[in-house]
This record gives structure tokens, sequence and C-alpha cells, in this order.
């Protein structure tokens, strides 16, 4: 059996990165790969991205990031919320990818059996700068600084009132699917935003962090028997340890970012299975 290897934000409305999808090409015919998020904001986009990885990899498993969640207006699909995150699964399903409503699917490889688990979380601001104490004290702290996620605009939450309400639904479903496992089931959980607040602590704008993940799935990793954490968002790429278990960022991000690395070039899927010794 092949190797199981994750990336994420591909963002290829950017032609750069769409000609780095292009050139993707597994090691193995039997290798797996994860897409943690940030394909694309038009589906149509997503479409072919993830079409094009389901015909080179055995198998390709896709968890949602905000970006495919915007309904942007030069999109000809303008289903919103939780109707377009269904009509993202229903195009997967229909390209024999796998997702979060999915069966979570188990790999037999070298040091397995592994299951993984991609998830669709959200956010609820409570990553929030320091010295505030609720969501409306870190919105204004946002707003005061000019630092506010585009989210704000294009990410609707229909039929929810709110994201965070969202995030609150997402996080009920996904807790009594994952406690129903088989208990000492090893798990790798994968979510496009961080499951813990510490990759967060680098950025730029600390403003930022509050639409990057929910303090509630900080035991996540421990409490789900969690061999490895994968996640995208930050276009932070590298890995952080909570006690033995890695959370590796796995982003490309946009050629502006990824321009000013050492390698000039957009770095390509890590290997997440079998566990790398250096993750």
């Amino acid at each position: 059996m092949g190797d199981v290897h994750a990336i994420s934000d591909l963002h290829v409305g950017f032609p750069e990165n769409r000609a780095f999808v292009e050139g993707l090409r597994p090691e193995s015919g039997d290798d797996w790969l994860i897409v943690a998020g940030d394909v694309a904001e038009r589906l149509a986009d997503v479409e072919w991205t993830l079409r094009t990885l389901a015909e080179r990899y055995a198998t390709v498993i896709w968890t949602p990031g905000n970006h495919e969640l915007w309904t942007v207006k030069n999109d000809p699909v303008q289903a919103r919320g939780e109707a377009r995150y269904r009509a993202l699964v229903e195009m997967c399903r229909g390209l024999g990818v796998l997702t979060p409503e999915d069966p979570y699917p188990v790999w037999d490889g070298e040091n397995g059996p592994v299951t993984i688990a991609p998830l669709f979380l959200l956010y609820d601001y409570t990553f929030r700068p320091d010295g505030t104490s609720t969501k409306e004290e870190a919105l204004k702290v946002a707003h005061e600084a000019g630092v506010v996620c585009t989210d704000e605009v294009y990410l609707h939450p229909d039929p929810h009132p709110t994201r965070d309400a969202w995030c609150d639904a997402r996080i009920a479903y996904t807790e009594k699917r994952l406690a129903a496992l088989e208990p000492g089931t090893r798990t790798v959980l994968v979510n496009h935003w961080p499951l813990v607040r510490e990759p967060t602590r680098v950025l730029w704008y600390p403003e930022f962090a509050q639409w990057c993940g929910t303090v509630r799935t900080a035991d996540w990793h421990s409490r789900f028997n969690a061999v490895s954490v994968v996640y995208g968002h930050l276009h932070i790429p590298r890995t952080i340890w909570t006690g033995d278990v890695p959370h590796i960022e796995v982003s490309v991000g946009y050629p502006r970012e990824w321009r000013r690395r050492p390698a000039a070039a957009p770095r390509g899927p890590r290997r997440i299975l079998p566990v790398p010794e250096t993750a």
C-alpha cells in the first residue's frame, strides 16, 4: 500500500498555483492525498482541481477551507452557507473524493491501521486578542487595527444565524462521530483550521487569530488518539508539537508568499503516513 500525503491552500485561482497542481504526481500509484481546504473560491476551479488529483492518486480526501465556502460574485454557483457546503460534498462524491460527511477511511499501510478523519469545524472567535474576553471586544480590536478576515463579507452561515453558531453545530456533529470510533482507534485528524491555538502565536497580525479555530478542540489530539494532526489556513508551513503529537501545516499559499521562501517554489505534499520519524 502507498503512503498518505497532505497539502492545502492550493489557491488555484492564481495561474502559478494552477500550473503547480497540473504538475503534481504521486510517488506511487497507490498513494493517498489529503487536501485540507482552500482549493479555490469558484466551484468550477475546486472541481477541476479535485478531478485532476483524483485521476492520479488512489484515494483523495478533502475537507473545506473558508475559501471554498465563500460566495463570490464571479462564481455562477451562488449557493450560500450550508447549501454551498452540501453542493461541494455532492460534487466530491461524483468524483470519488471523500469528505467529512463520508465514512472515515482506514489506511492499512506500514504501522497501520490508522483512521483518517477529515473534519469541518470552522471557528468561533475564541482565539481572541490579549485583553479581550468576548467576541464583540475581539472584533472591535480587529476593526480598529484594520485586520478583518474577508470571511466577514463572503462566508455566509445560512441557515445558521452566525458563523460561530455554525461552528457549534459542526463541533457537536463531529464530536459524536469521533466518539463513536472503536476504543483505541488511532487517527489522523484533518481540519483546515488548526485544532490548537499555538500555531497562531506567530501571526504578524494577532487580531486575525480569531478566524483561525476554536479553543474547544485543544484536547482533541489526545481525546481521539491522534498520531498526527493536519491543518492549513495560516500559510505558515511547519510542524509544532503538542505532547508527542505533531500538528503539521501543509499549506502552499499565494505566489507572493512561496516566492519569498528559499526554494522560491511551492512546497509539495507532506508525507503523513507512515508517520515520519521527524514530522
